[in-house]
């Protein structure tokens, strides 16, 4: 704001005090200036909008928006009234208010290469190309620099990738490739091989085999290397087999060159590439040794004989063990082949690997060990290979705890060679205490002994305290405690991975996921805000960036930004984060703070609109964050995807429906009576409520479908994607009793259209509704009863799921309170005319009405289900304070590695004592509302 440029005019100096004002977020003495200088200067435009920014800051956008039009309608051409009205815009998430303002300006100002340059970058926020190379070209016009010459020219090429991708996705592969393979291809960017890789992906498309493989046989023979090409190759080949495809007899082989048509042809360049590395004094490359394992898969599934013209894959594999396996990447590169290896060779390459290995001497424990980083990672590689064949799981208990004991010691051992490194580096042993954990893991599935997970624990934070900067040690230790229902250590985690732009997108469902449901109200929402301040600031910050890009020259970046807001903007995390901020807060404030009906206009909820992109939404989560080494029949599956996609939108849509309904139950209005059921309708109170009722059957039949999931849905890995709370929603009765009290608000419409006179089946329907609901909220109780951590024969049990009922518990009372918070609304007039009809027929009866009686034994009944949960609450936090875990005898080797693991067991204590504390809190608090439900 202070940078406003050299105003040379002489209410500059008036101005100075607001703008000092709104710099140091001032607002309302802003506001206040602004007034007074308006009073003297009534034509002063620049302070209108200055006191608009003041309101809009203070949350006034109405009358913001209000002041601003009044100057931008009188099109002003000061510089300090456009600057203000283009921040002010910019804030309000407006920016095509920018450019009206400033095509007026220009209209009036024709000449001026400042408000023509403004002109082409509002264009540019706002996505307009053709009017962009228009304001180009003008501006170039009126001051022939070369700059703007560009940016006109950029627009256009724009236009062209537009026309590139409009003709891809029409399927018009052909004018597709004119385009890219004329002289526009060379200036649509400037990456690099990127006219190559699109010509490759057309050449795929339409299928025309020759100039693919001739294309990547010629990449190949400059970069042997680069691995995207060799798929290409290999796949182009065996479609021209499939053809029967020959070369022309006199002519070119194709456009791109000679073609490699037969398997002899392939394996004979294969092999020529791996001599030529052979032969080399230098630095060997990896790709014509990867390749021919590649091209034996391939072979292989087709039955080719010529397989074995290439060698056997284990003698290969253990050469190129030979040749890189004091790389950390040979475990990559062989992984991928393993399958290569019949099972009973599974062994024998393990032996052989182990022999490449150079170790010193036993000691004492029965380990030998590596004398050099070097030796260490080839050793390291070779138990990765034996967890990725499987070997690791065929152990027995006491095998895999042996493992364990090795790798700790092969961890403990590598610690000498990092001994001077920084904090910020890695250890180079670390993997071996990650694989240990992972064998403590196998072990706690397997057996379900919560002894493991704490061993795991213990070691990972041993690790950590070594390498305070592995990623995959904070990942893991994240999803344990998650996994324990203990979110208190994960927050202070994810920060301390300093997770950078869209990885807030990608692996920020792990915080989330957890975030509610674990009873940290406050830790929940400061998560939300991680993701959430990405994704607003992307939504921002996305227009500057490609107005950086048009600044600077950087014009190769601006379609990836384009795809990049495309891509977040349809993000499914962003949806799902969005909306449980909203309900949090909800349920945290709504007639606390604020009454719902406020709380509701506050966030700006339009029950009507629905903002959730469903058909276009991306799945951007990183399922694979977790380094693992297990062995194909363990990894994650396209059919596990899949079904995590379901069942996370299914979730979704299941809580915004909630969230809309709540919205829709907050803005519900009175129909005083059927006579006047036209005037109610008139009012938008009959459109209200039809909303509410569509609203109601979409959630009703959403949670219907959601029931049939839970059947279908396969075990995921335990690196996988972590499971919704669907299942546990839908099984502890929450989703079903969340329906049935919005259900009795629609009932209660009716009662308020019919009066207490003439309803009484319809006021015994609603009261058996209280009654349900009453049940229901006493079941969903009873599953979060009891021990949530307890000590049995000196070991250490947990029960999450039932801090997870507890939660639900929680939510669901809060949806109940609302219900009979409206319900009330709608009773008091009732009652108070009946009473009066009463007066004037003198009639005597002093029964009330059923409904009114039932309304009441609700309040009563709601009363003690909430003194029932605080007291489980208070003796669950009296019993948890209670355990005395120093007492605990551990199980580990030695006294730094108990310690360690006795203070993951204090972080799980902590945790949920924590959130036993807030869930008891909100409660409280919610108990004090039900005095407020008097009628």
């Amino acid at each position: 704001m202070a940078a406003r440029g050299h105003v040379q005019d002489p209410n500059d100096r008036r101005l100075r005090p607001i703008y000092d004002y709104l710099d140091n977020g001032n607002n309302k003495m802003a506001i206040q200036q602004a007034d007074k200088l308006l009073k003297k200067h009534k034509d002063l435009h620049c302070a209108k909008v200055l006191k608009a920014i003041g309101l809009q800051r203070t949350g006034k956008q109405d009358e913001a928006f209000t002041l601003a039009q009044e100057v931008a309608t009188l099109e002003p051409t000061d510089d300090n009234s456009l600057q203000a009205l283009t921040i002010l815009y910019r804030e309000m998430h407006r920016p095509e208010l920018v450019t009206k303002l400033y095509e007026a300006a220009v209209r009036k100002v024709p000449l001026s290469e400042e408000y023509h340059s403004h002109l082409f970058m509002a264009y540019a926020r706002v996505g307009e190309y053709k009017k962009m190379q228009q304001a180009g070209m003008a501006l170039y016009k009126i001051v022939p620099k070369n700059p703007y010459y560009f940016w006109s020219v950029m627009s256009l090429v724009m236009q062209v990738q537009l026309y590139f991708m409009i003709l891809e996705r029409l399927g018009k592969c052909v004018e597709a490739l004119d385009v890219i393979r004329g002289p526009l291809g060379e200036k649509l960017t400037s990456e690099l091989q990127s006219r190559e890789n699109k010509c490759m992906m057309l050449y795929q498309r339409l299928q025309r085999w020759p100039e693919c493989n001739a294309l990547a046989h010629k990449l190949l023979l400059k970069n042997p290397d680069d691995w995207q090409f060799y798929p290409s190759y290999f796949d182009s080949l065996f479609h021209l087999i499939d053809q029967s495809w020959n070369p022309p007899e006199e002519e070119e082989h194709c456009a791109e060159g000679p073609v490699h048509y037969t398997v002899a042809d392939v394996v004979r360049f294969v092999e020529d590439r791996i001599k030529a590395e052979d032969g080399k004094d230098s630095r060997l490359l990896r790709g014509p040794y990867l390749a021919r394992l590649e091209l034996i898969h391939r072979l292989r599934e087709r039955g080719c004989p010529e397989e074995s013209q290439l060698g056997e894959p284990l003698e290969l594999m253990v050469q190129f063990f030979g040749k890189f396996g004091d790389k950390p990447c040979c475990i990559t590169d062989l992984k991928i082949y393993l399958h290569l290896l019949s099972p009973d060779q599974h062994v024998q390459f393990i032996n052989r690997l182990g022999e490449a290995v150079p170790l010193g001497e036993e000691g004492p424990e029965g380990f030998a060990f590596p004398e050099d980083t070097k030796a260490l990672q080839r050793h390291l590689c070779v138990c990765q290979l034996s967890r990725a064949l499987g070997l690791h799981h065929a152990l027995d208990t006491d095998g895999k705890l042996r493992l364990i004991a090795e790798l700790k010691a092969h961890y403990r051992h590598g610690l000498r060679f990092g001994k001077t490194s920084l904090k910020t580096e890695l250890q180079f042993s670390d993997m071996y205490c990650l694989m240990a954990a992972h064998v403590y893991i196998d072990l706690w599935t397997e057996t379900e002994d919560e002894n493991m997970v704490w061993q795991c624990l213990g070691v990972l934070q041993e690790g950590l305290s070594h390498s305070p900067s592995n990623a995959q040690f904070k990942l893991l230790l994240l999803l344990l405690y998650c996994r324990l229902g203990a979110f208190e250590p994960v927050v202070d985690l994810y920060s301390s991975l300093d997770a950078k732009h869209v990885q807030h997108d990608t692996i920020g469902y792990l915080l989330t996921r957890y975030a509610e449901s674990l009873g940290q109200f406050a830790a929940a929402s400061q998560s939300c805000n991680f993701s959430l301040r990405f994704f607003h600031s992307n939504q921002k910050d996305t227009s500057e960036y490609i107005i950086q890009a048009y600044k600077y020259g950087a014009f190769e970046k601006i379609p990836e930004f384009i795809a990049l807001r495309s891509r977040l903007n349809q993000s499914l995390h962003f949806a799902q984060v969005r909306n449980e901020r909203m309900l949090l807060d909800l349920f945290l404030e709504a007639d606390i703070v604020l009454s719902l009906e406020e709380s509701v206009k506050a966030m700006g909820l339009s029950p009507e609109e629905d903002d959730i992109p469903w058909d276009s939404m991306r799945d951007n989560r990183d399922l694979t964050v977790f380094t693992s080494w297990d062995p194909k029949d363990r990894h994650l599956t396209d059919e596990h995807r899949h079904l995590s996609l379901e069942e996370e939108t299914v979730w979704l849509r299941i809580r915004s429906l909630t969230l809309r309904l709540l919205a829709s139950l907050a803005l519900l209005g009175h129909t005083p009576s059927q006579q006047n059921s036209v005037v109610a309708n008139e009012n938008g109170v009959g459109d209200k409520a039809s909303v509410f009722s569509s609203l109601l059957s979409q959630l009703d039949q959403t949670v219907q479908k959601a029931a049939q999931i839970p059947e279908k849905r396969t075990q995921y890995p335990f690196l996988g994607p972590p499971s919704t709370r669907l299942a546990p929603a839908l099984s502890s009765g929450t989703c079903q009793c969340q329906v049935a009290a919005l259900q009795l608000s629609v009932h209660l419409q009716e009662l308020e259209i019919a009066g207490l006179d003439e309803s009484s089946e319809l006021q015994t329907q609603i009261c058996n509704g209280f009654k349900s609901l009453v049940v229901q909220l006493q079941e969903i109780l009873n599953k979060c009863k009891g021990d949530l951590l307890e000590m049995k024969d000196s070991k250490l049990k947990t029960q999450p799921s039932l801090l997870e009922n507890l939660v639900f518990f929680v939510e669901t009372v809060c949806i109940v309170f609302w219900m009979a918070s409206y319900c009330a609304k709608v009773l008091r007039p009732l009652k108070a005319s009946l009473q009066k009809k009463k007066k004037k027929k003198k009639d005597t009866n002093t029964t009330l009405p059923a409904v009114v009686c039932g309304f009441q034994e609700l309040t009563g009944s709601l009363q003690e289900l909430l003194t029932q949960a605080l007291d489980h609450i208070k003796g669950q936090e009296t019993g948890i304070s209670a355990l005395k875990l120093a007492s605990l005898t551990l199980e580990g080797p030695t006294e730094e590695e108990g310690s360690f693991t006795r203070a993951a067991m204090d972080k799980v204590q902590s945790s949920y004592l924590r959130s036993l504390q807030e869930v008891g809190d909100l409660l409280k608090k919610r108990a004090e509302t039900v005095k407020t439900l008097k009628i």
